[in-house]
């Protein structure tokens, strides 16, 4: 047992590992507990057991094992760690658990296993577990099939990957052992319910017996789809759902959430089989045999090798030749159906790789459909269908367009069959308008085809594509159908079944469905069941109708079509009819007058026909009778002007106000045109033009006019339609305009002889030009070389410009329009691509013969040569060519390889030129001819590898990205280990791949790749690779990424991870969705567009006024909105139900939960360089709970237009919302940060303008940012100040300075030294200049961490390349020594000389000699909605949890102020920042509330001069409007406090008035405490104000300065005579006070003042106080640090250091008094760190030594008062061994041996200083004695004098104090002036009263010795008969300063102050003459009061400001109405 003792005593780590079982078994328990117990995953106790894990599942005792196990569970379940040790321990489970006999034991082991996977390790997992499975110990292999079994059950198929578990499935049914295959066997029936069928493939070869009871199995099987059980800890969120629906019954979203789930494609979990190599050898020969059965055996050999579901990739160009060869050529159809069932089944083998090959097999087998033979047929089109699963249609569209006008209607019934089966297997995103447009086109040929089984090819082909993309996207190209048709194709659209059996988009007609249950390809607004069937499928099928804010038809699900939606048409109408429609409707005196000879009657009844016109509906206009009417004799012929004018503005109207088709523009378009050239008429023919534009679309419009115009021979007519064609396109915009039907009249012009013509042709070239760009001139270039002179010079105008937005918009298109832009292709869909298509193509498939492609392939280079060039003059004399190009590629990618480089590089100059020649067309030979010209990037050579990235860009310009990204091709490159091609193609990938913003999902195949080459062993692969990282991860995710690495092997995975994370910091964010511009799309009327964006964000109004939906809640509210807006209040009303109520909901204590989640990193922390998708999720899910649905939807969507419509609602609302804005606040700032990174201007200002009127609220509000909302917006406002355009950046700076209005700027100030080190250059300069600005308006303290930290970052700018950045640096230093004086250059370290030249030229120049003062006038009155609404709001409401920090306020005020008073933007008088302002006209109103608001106290400041001379007023209470106006006293305190340090004089006065009323008053002195450190920054800034900015300001009063620094220094004076209060003051404080107090006694400016000198002596006396009273360790170590900074500072004046030494003296005397209160490890860290910066060496070498014998002094004095107990209290100090302070202290005591046996005499001389060692005490008084009896004598005196100097200079611890003790005052003062006169003499210095600590005057004062009986009462009385004659009260309480004789004083009294001795002994030689000298000069100074001039009293309404007297009026008036 003695063993047993000895390792219970054992930390639980070290059982664990014990030799011993019990020990080990033990150590388990314990750990269980432990681990059970610690409740942080993140505990660094669970380190300790990180190695131990595997050792507790594989012990090798199984009682131990047993709870090991347990163990083990409990650690991988709770650890964060637990991670790390996967792979070991589910290993060592495998291994060691799976074959114990215990069955608990496997059961744990499987949990652990299942755990892991919990904690996203389910591939490491998975992987142990297959290994398992090849162990020879079936026990494992069972429990290993049942784990995998259990995973897969619980978890489901998306987190345990089943197709590695399918492949080694089969192996396992033919185990010998019985229980591995009935393992295996529930293990299959388990994977059959997660893919159900795709699991028959993989198994069809197992044992018979085997799959039919598989099969019996399977049947019993439940047939709804299973669900996830267990949750990993990411998928939180999803379990949290599938409980809900639990709870609440399966609703309609959870079935879609599963419906993924069961598609596991069955061709993924299959093995790919290789082919090619099994070929036959001689089949190129049999296949090309004359013998059809040769041809035969060859096809039957491939046939049963293409069999094989899955194929390897390979080159199967050869085969597929041959094989198309035998389609298109062999006249044996048995062979032809063979052949194409060979490729049949090599597309769907191959998939996505057989792509490549299908442009060359479709042609071939579209026309191959010529034949009848159903069974070749058949094949064909079993073919064709395979290879369109390959492949898009876009790619095939060509290829299918091309037979539909062949004359073999078999051929053509067969292409609309094809494309109807192809559009079953679309979706709308995959047939965007592109591409249905030309199809459609084709098919409504057919349509109307004689051929019956054509035309029912053709509808059914329509209808299938009306189902899938909906009516609504199909109608516009149906307008020319007649009824029936339209019907026949909407029935073959309710017969389709859609591929998978999906419902179609949006729904025709007869879709009764409800619209929640539309594709899900349609983008579902809402989930969950539709609230209202109509209303939801309005959101759908109107989106793009409603996008525009233009009246949708109606709504969506049951929509009938009104007429608005089509072109409106009608049928000619006969003359007669003519006339009785118009009959109807105009008054019969008009009709009779029309054709009147006389012109006055024809006007006359012109004007009467207008009056009915503008009379009439739009329904009731017959529009075609009465243009009819107009064109009746003389119709166009009307010879006088004024009725011609009359009659063209009347057509302009009927087409503008009626339902105008083209019938009607018909008849008018000839007689416009033919006045369109006449001067008087020009302008409203013109006018009528525009009007028929916009009713029958501007393409039809102008196609018309300008075709009329030219037929005709009037040049004016033709250059005026001209003219007004470009002024049309830029109005309508250039969507659908027919630009091939223009040409050919542009050049009729070009060549015509009136230059006017000529002139217009050009002009309109150069519009076309913004739109098309530089295609269009290859139009033209047959053209004479001065016309194409003319043409580029127009072209060159336009160049830069973009086109403006479209201004009109045709009504029938408006709703087509719509949805045009969202489906706008990613690869360049729009404009230039629709240009490239109206070139004019050749085909040049027949040049290319098979003699040239022979002698391309040819054995000898020169005649490969010849070929090429052949080939390349094809080209380029066709221009412009088709797609189809026969041969040609499969030729020219042989020489891509070519073994001469010369060809290979002629190859790519010809594919380039191929590029350009074929367009768009080019993507269908990306797979053939692309991919090849990549694997040429692999060249050794640099030449011919540029060659390849020049052509390979070519390619892109014309493809766009999306053809080379699909499939594997582009992983196979990368897979070669080419270096060259590695680097060259990484590159390329990271240089496109940010500009896309999305990526087919097979880049996810290079990603194992990309990770080889991380580790490629050429460093310039692996660098490539490391920059295309991140462009990767922004289209994969991180998470994918990183689940790749995952597979691995540990040494690289480690590596990877970690790029991985540093990739993901720098990921750059997708770009945004393209600004939509073109004809149409803008709005039609901005100023109704702009109405309806204000009052109804994207709500549509209905046609005939009905509210679609419900009626809208409160519609009220709704209807004032109307009200508010341009439009009608009516039309308010017809928002969508939801948009009525309010935006944000106010949800209680929401940001305070978010704030706590993301402290708890529950949620990602905002910080991003661009935002990822993971970031806008989050955003989405948290705006969720406080935002509008409908404007959340607005906000996340696509389309920038109505990013602008919600910010336009969220503008309206922010003053009606506001409280419920702050609520969301946080929220709001982060979608803001978003759109910062958009690339859209528009929605830029848009943001800018919202923010600006945000912040104007939340300071109105009196609300301050937290630090999380700071952090998540700040850093972003500030990367938009490097904008480049001047009118964004202008708005940042302005909502920059704003901000500081809601942040401290000390705050910000880090934000903007983190925006200077952006790469952005504007945005470096900006950020400098904003912080120039805050140094500027709130001085140094504004600079975070530390100023010299700060200017340090800031001056290295000077040195920058950008001159804007150097300006920047150099002012924003400039504006620190504006500040702070000299003192810059210590701040700004070291600079280059150049730079240190700069900047010390620009501070010459720039520097301010009087920096400019608050300015006096008072700005205008601030306007009154700057005033907070509520009188109780007027002071800061301060967030909860800014409470701590107590000087937050004080700062903000005070830099607020300073910055307004930089800029003199604000009232410079009271000038109270606006947080503190009253609002009086509000006050005023108020009657109700009565609240007494006392006097202001006012001070009678100018007595103050006086040191100590601040007189009493009444006690009297804190003024009560502290209370009525504030929620606490601290908050007053603070608001007062932070008044001290304003940049107005008076605002600071009157704030030290009042704290000094609150420091005088016993009872109420107590509520300074706290506020104390807070109080003395304030003063010291003010100090700090004064001396740098108001005492060099000639525009201020001089006496106002004097009376500012009185009240500090009787402020300061009074806080130090509170021995409590005076004990608050930090260290820090006391020392910025003390470098405050002794620069103002050194200023020579304060001196020349009048009564200046006055103020040195009541600084000389506040010194003193401040020495006594402060706490005395904190007062020594401030006094040590501020001697050393001043020591450190070369530049700092030697009278400071030599004033600071005095002050360290006079406090080493008290230390006898003091030494048991003061925290001696403190001073002596003080001490330690002054000899670090110090050192013994150091100190010796500066100019003084007085700086060393004080620190000698003080740590003597130390020891002598303490012992050796001293040396215990080094405790602070951290390598004391290094310390030059113990060393001294030890050699102090070697020295006087034990020095604690020294007894000093305390009682006489307390703080005696310890005299040099090297004389007697005997002696020493012997020699002093000497000298006095020499002072004391008459003719010795001055001798004496010298001597004693002398003395004192050499022992300057000597202590003369018993020799003056018993002497009077006078000789005392005396003896010090004498010896003062000596130092001046000796020293030469100018002025004597700077040598001492307290300054005096001159010794010549003219003094008695009979003054030293004078009393002290004699004194007052002499004041009191002074302040009579002034005509002041002694006792008025309004003077504030009068104290009356029965009050108790709270200062002392001038005569306890002139007769007590101060409490400090030891000082009394000094303070006795200083007083005495006091005593003097205050009662000369008041002689020369009385006989001079008289004491300038203050009274109350001495000279203040105008604005401040209103101020009082205004309360006085106040009080008088509350009274």
């Amino acid at each position: 047992m003695g063993d047993d003792s000895e390792w219970l005593k054992l930390p639980t780590d070290q059982k664990c590992e014990h030799k011993v079982w019990k020990a080990r078994l033990n150590g388990y328990e314990e750990a269980l507990k432990l681990f059970q117990r610690i409740k942080d995953e993140k505990s660094p106790e669970w380190g300790k057991y990180l190695g131990l894990i595997k050792k507790f599942v594989t012990d090798s005792n199984a009682v131990a094992q047993l709870k090991g196990l347990e163990a083990a569970l409990a650690f991988v379940e709770n650890a964060h760690v637990a991670t790390k040790t996967t792979g070991e321990v589910v290993s060592g489970v495998v291994c060691k658990v799976f074959n114990q006999p215990k069955a608990r034991a496997k059961e744990l082991g499987s949990d652990i296993c299942l755990m892991y996977i919990e904690i996203e390790k389910a591939e490491v997992v998975q992987d142990e577990l297959l290994k398992g499975l090849d162990n020879k110990n079936p026990k494992i292999v069972v429990a290993c099939i049942e784990a995998l079994r259990r995973a897969l059950s619980e978890f489901g198929s998306k987190i345990v990957t089943l197709k590695p578990v399918v492949k080694v499935l089969p192996k396992q049914f033919e185990s010998r052992e019985k229980a591995v295959r009935d393992e295996a066997k529930l293990l299959a029936v388990e994977i059959y319910r997660w893919i159900r069928d795709a699991l028959r493939p993989p198994l069809q070869n197992i044992n018979s017996v085997q799959l039919k009871d598989l099969e019996e199995e399977w049947v019993k099987l439940p047939s709804s789809p299973p669900k996830q059980t267990r949750f990993l800890r990411s998928q939180q969120d999803l379990k949290a759902k599938f409980e809900q629906q639990a709870q609440g019954g399966d609703q309609s979203d959870g079935d879609d959430e599963d419906e993924p789930v069961a598609a596991v494609d069955p061709y993924e979990l299959l093995e790919a089989v290789e082919v090619l190599s099994k070929m036959p050898k001689d089949f190129y020969e049999k296949i090309e045999a004359k013998k059809w059965q040769e041809r035969k055996e060859a096809l039957e050999a491939i046939e049963v090798l293409t069999k094989n579901p899955k194929l390897e990739n390979g080159d199967y160009g050869d085969l597929v030749r041959a094989l198309k060869k035998v389609v298109g050529k062999d006249a044996n159809v048995m062979l032809v159906s063979l052949a194409a069932k060979c490729l049949a089944a090599l597309a769907a083998g191959l998939r996505k790789k057989f792509g490549t090959y299908a442009g060359q097999v479709v042609p071939t087998i579209l026309e191959k459909f010529k034949e009848k033979k159903p069974q070749v047929v058949q094949a064909l089109q079993e073919a064709i269908d395979a290879i369109f699963l390959t492949t898009t249609l876009q790619n095939l569209s060509e290829d299918v367009l091309g037979v539909m006008d062949n004359k073999n209607p078999s051929i053509k019934q067969q292409a609309s069959l094809f494309l109807a089966r192809s559009f079953r297997h679309c979706v709308q995103a995959t047939l965007p308008k592109s591409v249905l447009k030309p199809l459609c086109a084709a098919l409504i040929k057919q349509v109307n085809d004689s051929a019956p089984e054509v035309r029912d090819a053709a509808f059914e082909a329509l209808g299938t594509a009306m189902k899938v993309v909906g009516e609504k996207a199909v109608n516009p190209f149906l307008t020319d159908l007649d009824k029936l048709k339209l019907d026949k194709i909407k029935e073959s659209a309710d017969k389709v079944e859609l591929a998978g059996g999906k419902k179609g988009a949006g729904g025709g007609a007869s879709d009764k469905k409800p619209a929640a249950k539309a594709s899900a390809e349609a983008p579902p607004k809402s989930s969950g069941p539709p609230k209202k069937t109509q209303s939801a499928a309005a959101s759908k099928s109107s989106a793009g109708a409603a996008k525009k804010g233009k009246p949708a038809s109606a709504a969506g699900g049951k929509t009938k079509k009104t007429s608005d939606s089509k072109e409106f048409t009608e049928t000619e109408l006969s003359p007669e009819v003519c006339e009785d429609l118009a009959a109807g409707v105009l008054p019969a005196s008009c009709l009779q007058q029309l054709d009147s000879a006389n012109w006055k009657e024809r006007l006359a009844s012109m004007e009467e026909f207008q009056k009915a016109v503008e009379t009439l509906d739009k329904a009731a206009m017959p529009c075609q009778a009465l243009v009819r009417m107009l064109a009746k004799k003389p119709g166009w012929k009307e010879t006088n002007f004024q009725v011609m004018q009359m009659k063209l503005h009347v057509v302009a109207l009927i087409a503008q106000r009626g339902q105008f088709s083209r019938t009607s523009a018909s008849v008018v378009l000839d007689g416009l045109v033919d006045k369109v050239g006449d001067v008087k008429c020009g302008g409203n023919a013109k006018e009528g033009l525009t009007a028929i534009g916009v009713a029958c679309s501007l393409p039809w419009t102008a196609e018309q006019v300008v075709s009329m115009a030219f037929a005709q021979k009037n040049p004016k007519n033709q250059a005026e339609t001209l003219n007004w064609l470009s002024n049309a396109m830029k109005e309508f915009g250039f969507t659908g305009i027919n630009v091939k039907g223009f040409i050919n009249n542009v050049k009729t012009a070009l060549g015509a002889t009136n230059p006017a013509v000529r002139t217009a042709a050009i002009a309109l070239l150069g519009v076309m030009y913004l739109y098309m760009g530089a295609p269009l001139r290859m139009f033209f270039e047959d053209e004479k070389p001065a016309l194409l002179a003319q043409i580029d010079v127009e072209f060159e105008k336009m160049q830069g410009q973009s086109p403006p937005a479209p201004i009109r918009c045709n009504k029938k298109a408006a709703e087509e329009e719509g949805d045009d832009g969202d489906e706008q292709d990613e690869d360049g869909g729009g404009g230039g691509q629709d240009i490239m298509d109206l070139l004019p193509r050749t085909d040049i498939s027949d040049k290319i013969t098979s003699d040239l492609v022979s002698k391309i392939e040819d054995k000898n280079w020169k005649i490969r040569k010849e070929g090429l060039d052949e080939a390349a003059a094809v080209i380029s004399d066709a221009k412009f060519v088709t797609a189809n190009i026969g041969e040609l590629p499969l030729a020219l990618k042989g020489r891509l390889n070519d073994s001469n480089k010369i060809l290979v590089q002629q190859t790519l100059t010809i594919l380039q030129q191929l590029a350009v020649a074929m367009g768009p067309g080019l993507k269908q030979h990306v797979k053939a001819l692309g991919i090849p010209i990549i694997t040429v990037l692999g060249d050794s050579k640099t030449n011919v590898r540029t060659a390849a990235m020049n052509t390979l860009q070519a390619w892109v310009e014309q493809t766009g990205m999306k053809e080379w990204l699909e499939g594997e091709d582009l992983s196979e490159e990368l897979r070669r280990e080419n270096p060259f091609l590695r680097q060259e193609l990484l590159g390329w990938l990271a240089e496109k791949l940010p500009t896309l913003r999305t990526v087919p999902a097979d880049l996810m195949l290079c990603v194992p790749q990309l990770y080889a080459c991380l580790e490629d062993r050429n460093g310039d692969v692996r660098k490539k690779a490391q920059d295309a990282l991140p462009t990767f991860m922004m289209h994969l995710g991180h998470d994918k990424m990183s689940k790749a690495a995952g597979k691995l092997k540990p040494a690289s995975k480690d590596q990877v991870v970690a790029m991985l994370e540093k990739a993901r910091a720098v990921m750059p964010a997708k770009p945004a969705a393209p600004a939509k511009t073109g004809g149409g799309k803008g709005s039609a009327e901005p100023s109704r567009a702009a109405s309806a964006s204000r009052s109804q964000p994207a709500g549509d109004d209905l046609p005939d006024g009905k509210p679609e939906g419900k009626k809208i809640r409160g519609g009220g509210g709704a209807a004032k909105k109307g009200a508010a807006s341009k439009k009608p209040a009516a039309k308010g009303l017809k928002d969508d139900e939801d948009r009525s109520g309010p935006i944000f909901v106010l949800v209680p204590n929401a940001k305070e939960q978010r704030i706590k989640e993301e402290k708890q990193l529950k949620i990602l922390k905002w910080n991003f360089i661009t935002p990822r998708d993971e970031y806008v999720e989050q955003l989405k899910t948290q705006m969720s709970t406080c935002f509008a649905k409908w404007l959340q939807d607005e906000l996340f969507h696509f389309d920038f237009q109505r990013h602008v419509k919600a910010i336009g609602v969220m503008i309206e609302r922010l003053e009606t919302e506001s409280d419920a804005t702050i609520s969301c606040l946080d929220l709001i700032m982060k979608w803001f940060t978003l759109r910062f990174f958009d690339t859209n201007t528009t929605v830029l200002m848009k943001v800018l303008e919202y923010l600006k009127l945000l912040f104007a609220m939340l300071n109105r509000e009196n609300y301050h940012l937290t630090e999380y909302e700071a952090n998540s917006f700040v850093p972003y406002v500030i990367l938009k100040v490097g904008e480049s355009k001047d009118v964004v950046r202008k708005d940042v700076r302005a909502i920059l300075a704003m901000l500081c209005k809601v942040y401290p700027a000390s705050k910000v100030f880090p934000f903007l030294m983190e925006g200077t080190k952006s790469k952005n250059s504007k945005q470096r300069a900006e950020c400098l200049e904003e912080l120039g600005c805050l140094i500027e308006g709130y001085g140094m303290n504004v600079c975070q961490p530390t100023p010299a930290k700060c200017l340090k970052e800031i001056a290295v700018h000077i040195g920058d390349r950008d001159t804007s950045v150097r300006n920047a640096a150099l002012n924003t230093v400039v504006a620190v020594y504006n500040v702070c004086g000299e003192q810059v250059y210590k701040l700004i370290g070291n600079l280059s000389e150049k730079d240190m030249s700069m900047l010390e030229e620009r501070i010459k120049r720039s520097a301010k000699k009087t920096p400019a003062a608050p300015a006096k006038q008072s700005a205008p009155e601030r306007t009154q909605r700057e005033h907070p609404t509520n009188p109780n709001a007027t002071f800061l409401r301060k967030p909860s949890q800014e409470d701590p920090n107590k000087l937050k306020i004080m700062y903000r005020t005070y830099r607020i102020q300073a910055r307004q008073n930089a800029q003199h933007s604000e009232s410079s008088h009271p000038s109270i920042p606006k947080e503190f302002q009253l609002d009086l006209d509000m006050i005023e109103m108020d009657q109700s509330r009565v609240c007494e608001l006392p006097d202001l106290v006012q001070h009678k400041l100018d007595e103050l001069l006086e040191p100590i001379m601040i007189p009493e007023r009444k006690m009297r209470s804190v003024s009560p409007q502290f209370d009525d106006l504030h929620n606490s006293t601290a908050s007053t305190i603070n608001f007062v406090i932070s008044q001290v340090a304003s940049g107005d004089i008076n605002t600071s006065i009157q704030a030290l008035a009042q704290i000094d009323e609150v420091l005088r008053q016993e009872d109420k002195a107590e509520v300074m405490s706290g506020h104390i450190d807070q109080f003395l920054i304030a003063t010291f800034m003010q100090l700090r104000l004064i001396y740098s900015t108001h005492i060099a300001d000639d525009r201020l009063d001089k006496k106002d300065i004097i009376k500012l620094y009185s009240c500090i220094i009787g402020n300061i004076l009074s806080l130090f005579s509170i021995e409590s209060l005076a004990k608050e003051a930090s260290m820090g404080v006391l020392k910025d006070l003390m470098h405050g107090v002794i620069t103002l006694l050194l200023d020579s400016r304060v001196e020349d003042i009048e009564d200046g000198q006055q103020v040195i002596r009541s600084v000389n006396l506040l010194v003193i106080r401040v020495l006594e009273s402060s706490d005395q360790t904190n007062m020594i170590s401030a006094l040590l640090v501020l001697l050393q900074d001043t020591l450190v500072t070369t530049a700092g004046s030697p009278m400071f250091s030599e004033l600071v030494i005095k002050c360290l003296w006079r406090l080493i005397r008290f230390l006898p008094e003091t030494i048991n209160t003061i925290n001696l490890d403190r001073i002596l860290l003080d001490v330690h760190n002054f000899m670090k910066v110090f050192p013994k060496e150091k100190l010796k070498q500066l100019k003084s030594d007085v700086p060393h014998r004080t620190l000698k002094t003080l740590l003597h004095t130390l020891c002598k008062l303490t012992g050796t107990k001293i040396l215990d209290h080094l405790s602070m100090i951290e390598n004391r061994n290094e310390s030059e302070l113990e060393a001294h202290l030890r050699r102090v005591f070697k020295h006087h041996g034990n020095m604690s046996g020294v007894k000093s005499d305390r009682g006489n001389e307390k703080g005696g200083l310890h005299m040099d060692d090297r004389m007697s005490k005997a002696k020493v008084s012997d020699i002093l004695s000497e000298i006095f009896k020499k002072i004391g004598s008459k003719e010795n005196t001055k001798e004496g004098l010298t001597e004693l100097y002398e003395y004192k200079q050499k022992y300057s611890d000597a202590d003369v104090e018993p020799f003056l003790k018993n002497t009077s005052q006078f000789f005392q003062s005396y003896v010090e002036r004498g010896l003062r006169i000596i130092e001046s003499e000796r020293e030469g210095k100018a002025r004597i009263q700077t040598s001492t600590v307290i300054p005096q005057h001159s010794v010549d004062s003219s003094l008695s010795s009979s003054q030293e009986d004078l009393k002290p009462a004699v004194y007052y009385e002499r004041l009191k008969i002074l302040r009579q004659r002034q005509g002041l009260e002694n006792t008025s309480r309004q003077q504030g300063v009068g104290g009356s004789e029965d009050e108790p004083q709270q200062r002392p009294s001038i005569s306890s102050l002139l007769s007590s001795k101060p409490s400090v002994a030891s000082s009394t030689d000094m303070l006795h003459s200083k007083l005495s000298q006091l005593k003097e000069s205050r009662e000369l100074y008041q002689q020369e009061q009385n006989t001079h001039s008289p004491t300038h009293a203050s009274t109350r309404s001495a000279s203040p400001a105008a604005n401040l007297d209103d101020l009082k009026k205004r309360l006085e008036r106040i009080k008088s109405n509350r009274q």
